[in-house]
This record gives C-alpha cells, structure tokens and sequence, in this order.
C-alpha cells in the first residue's frame, strides 16, 4: 500500500533504461541477472573474481542512480539478483556453502554524500550473510579517472580492517571492477588480518 501511495506523490522509472512503472522494468531486470563468468583483471587480485556481466549502458545508468543518486529502491531491487549469483556459484562449486560476503570498502565521508553505502546495501537486502569488515582510510582518493598504475598507488595500504575474522571464508562484493586494485587491496588487507578470502564478485567489469 505504501509503494502505491509512494508511486501517486513521485512516479516510478526503471534506473536502467528510464521507463515508467517500475524502479527495475523486466527487460533490465533480465539483463542484470545473467550467470556471473569468471573474469581476468589487469591487477592480480589473488583471487578468482566473478562478473555479473559487462559495463553496458543498462548497468552504467544503474550503478550510477545507486551510487550518485541515492536510488535507495534500485539497491533493493539489486538484492534478490546478488543472491541469486551467490546461489548459482555454489551450485556450480565455484563457492562454498558456508560463507559471508564483505562489502567493498569505501569512506564515511563517501557514503555520507551517497546517501549510505548502496555496495553494502545490495548485499544486506540479498539474504547473504554480511559483515561490513572493512573501509578506507582517511585522505584515499576517489580512483575514478586514475591509471592502472595511480589506482594501485593510491589503493595501497588504503583498506583499514575493522571486523575480527569469520570461521567461514570470506567473499568480496563491489558493483564495478576496472583494474582490481580495490580488490587487491582489499584481499590482501583481510589476508594479513587473518581472514580466509575465496572470491570477489561484481555487478558488472569494464
């Protein structure tokens, strides 16, 4: 009933595509959910990662209404699709049963401006277990627009662990992977803390 009433006061438009009706339409909806593949990176992550799918427009306009717009709706109808690709993974022997997912780390300062951190808030609207286990340090700089050697440069020694490790292993999540050196950064920081990293999955590589 709340969501109807919502839709009368603002209209709901597909963050993909832009249409009427609905914050996912179905034909976006089945574009973002394909099988996530196993991908290479140009930085060694020191871990399989495993994609949703390509940067294409859908995915681009998505993540960009989740994470500079604030699109708190988008997020949640992202859940349900990570858990799927966390379910088809372990069917398929590409992840174990018992598991939790790390979100990606990003800054208080980030997240604030962002309306919240919407990595974090796809994975806990997937029924995924989750510890938010790490962040940046303080004075990192946003890598959009960096080289592969400036992104590996101003992510090194950047991650801050901040979460004890699990008894089960851990899996990274973040929306996009470029060069992987977020995700080098990070599988190194939970390593040296301690914590056992299986994989790293993206909403989407470029």
């Amino acid at each position: 009933m709340w969501d109807e009433l919502a839709d009368l006061i603002v209209p709901r438009y597909c963050a993909g595509c832009g249409a009427a009706g609905a914050v996912l339409c179905r034909d976006c909806f089945d574009h973002v959910r394909q099988p996530p593949h196993l991908i290479s990176s140009t930085t060694d992550v020191g871990v399989p990662v495993f994609s949703m799918g390509p940067y294409s427009e859908i995915r681009q306009r998505l993540i960009v209404a989740m994470k500079e717009r604030g699109n708190m709706a988008a997020r949640r109808a992202l859940g349900p699709v990570f858990g799927a690709a966390v379910a088809y993974l372990q069917a398929r022997g590409e992840l174990g049963r018992s598991l939790v997912v790390v979100p990606a780390p990003t800054s208080v300062a980030h997240a604030r401006a962002r309306g919240g951190d919407h990595v974090t808030a796809i994975v806990a609207a997937s029924g995924v277990p989750y510890v938010q286990a790490v962040r940046h340090r303080q004075g990192v700089r946003d890598s959009v627009g960096l080289g592969v050697h400036a992104r590996r440069l101003n992510m090194a020694h950047a991650v801050e662990v901040v979460a004890p490790p699990q008894p089960v292993s851990a899996v990274l999540f973040d929306d996009i992977v470029t060069t992987g050196a977020t995700l080098q950064a990070t599988v190194r920081a939970l390593i040296l803390a301690g914590w056992q990293v299986e994989a790293a999955v993206t909403l989407a590589n470029a």
